[in-house]
């Protein structure tokens, strides 16, 4: 028998599956979300790796990269205004379908005896902006199918699964890729997208609210209006992209294998971020009774660029292993504490155009930190790179938290968002 102090330790640690249990519609998501993510990872292997097998180029491959900015920036934006002024179950299933297509366009000129270059980068750039399209309304609708509390559960599932899938889908797309070639990639990835269209086609329709605004650039100023004066909001966006562009450094991995004379552990190195966010997400029901998340936030964050720059001081690939893996782990609590703040307080007819102001803040910090990355090492190696942008974003985020007083002390049992957030919700039940 456990001792009593040993078992209430461990109900700490165990992860809490009621919303799973409670909400029919987020059981059905989550699986969808479970299938799609493992084939949209196996196709982000495939991409590349068939580019660099058609073109043998570098810039060729980067340029990928490059092509799917744009339609991100545009459609994660359009994409938040959509999600509050129609039925987001049909943004969802609609764009979902659009996936599909894209996924089957790659696998048929994958098909091809010569598979055509231009499919690629226009493929790529559709998928994303279908992606960015989507994302808004599925972050948004969690709010709508899960009850208020248990909204940081949530987060943690998601966290949890999202992790599963980049550790283990991207060993499997590379399997794939390599022994049976990008097409049986793409293919698996399209089943996945038909797998994952039957569920969500049995989620209960989500019509925007009677008074909804309609989706127009006006709706959008709306929304960015609301985030700029809640200090609060803007905390968990600016905190995000200083600790991604200081500290994200996944671009040094290559050349960080080569000189600690481990090749063989680049593929360690990509994962050590995942690795160490999933033992967080396994581990992290304890999050769920944190209220002050703006501090939680903070904290978080700033553990993530002390990871970082103690990485530049690793003398071999398993030390490098383990700090990156604990900057993983750091960054998925910030990630929690984020969700968890941004379902509780956002109203939900503005949910939508919040998620997609959400989607940019998290998605151009690590662009624009791998690129502040590769600079830094020009000018001063990898190691440098590494401890100079773990300290700036240290310094970064602590200055922040000084500058935003509201974010910093942000309470849920005593903030007026949260508060009327939940009197909306309690009511409506």
């Amino acid at each position: 028998m456990l001792p009593t102090g040993l078992k209430r330790l461990l109900r700490h640690f165990t992860i809490d599956l009621s919303p799973l249990r409670d909400s029919r519609d987020y059981r059905l998501l989550f699986a969808s979300g479970v299938i799609t993510m493992f084939g949209t990872f196996i196709t982000m292997v495939a991409v590349p790796y068939q580019m660099k097998e058609l073109t043998d180029s570098y810039v060729a491959v980067g340029l990928v990269s490059l092509a799917e900015f744009v339609p991100m920036v545009v459609c994660g934006l359009w994409g938040g205004a959509i999600a509050d002024a129609l039925d987001r179950r049909k943004i969802i299933v609609l764009s979902e379908l659009g996936l599909l297509v894209t996924t089957g366009a790659l696998t048929i000129n994958a098909m091809l005896p010569n598979p055509q270059i231009w499919v690629l980068y226009v493929m790529g750039a559709v998928s994303t902006g279908i992606s960015c399209l989507q994302r808004p309304s599925l972050e948004a609708v969690f709010q709508q199918v899960v009850k208020h509390e248990q909204q940081a559960a949530a987060a943690v599932l998601s966290s949890m699964r999202w992790n599963f899938g980049a550790i283990v889908a991207p060993a499997l797309g590379g399997l794939l890729v390599t022994t049976f070639g990008p097409a049986a990639a793409y293919g698996v990835d399209t089943l996945s997208f038909v797998v994952s269209l039957a569920l969500l086609w049995r989620i209960r329709s989500l019509p925007p609210a009677e008074d909804a605004a309609p989706a127009s650039l006006k709706s959008l100023v709306e929304g960015m209006r609301y985030a700029v004066g809640r200090p609060d909001l803007v905390g968990t966006y600016l905190v995000d992209i200083a600790a991604m562009v200081f500290a994200m450094a996944t671009s040094l991995y290559p050349f960080l294998a080569d000189e600690l004379h481990s090749p063989q552990a680049l593929g360690l190195l990509y994962s050590a971020g995942a690795v160490g966010a999933l033992v967080a997400s396994i581990t992290g029901s304890w999050a769920a009774r944190v209220q002050r998340q703006g501090l939680g936030v903070i904290v978080a964050a700033t553990l993530w660029g002390a990871a970082v720059a103690a990485s530049a001081l690793a003398p071999n690939a398993w030390v490098l292993f383990v700090c990156l893996a604990f900057a993983g782990a750091a960054d998925m609590v910030s990630g929690i504490f984020r969700m968890t703040m941004w379902n509780q307080t956002i109203p939900p007819e503005l949910r939508g155009r919040l998620a997609g102001i959400e989607l940019l803040s998290y998605a151009s910090g690590p662009m624009l930190g791998n690129a502040r990355a590769s600079l830094m090492a020009n000018f001063g190696g990898t190691r440098f790179s590494l401890g100079a942008g773990g300290l700036l974003c240290v310094a970064a985020v602590l200055g922040l938290a000084a500058a935003l007083p509201s974010f910093r002390t942000y309470d849920a049992r005593t903030d007026d968002h949260a508060l009327a957030e939940k009197a909306r919700r309690e009511a409506a039940v």
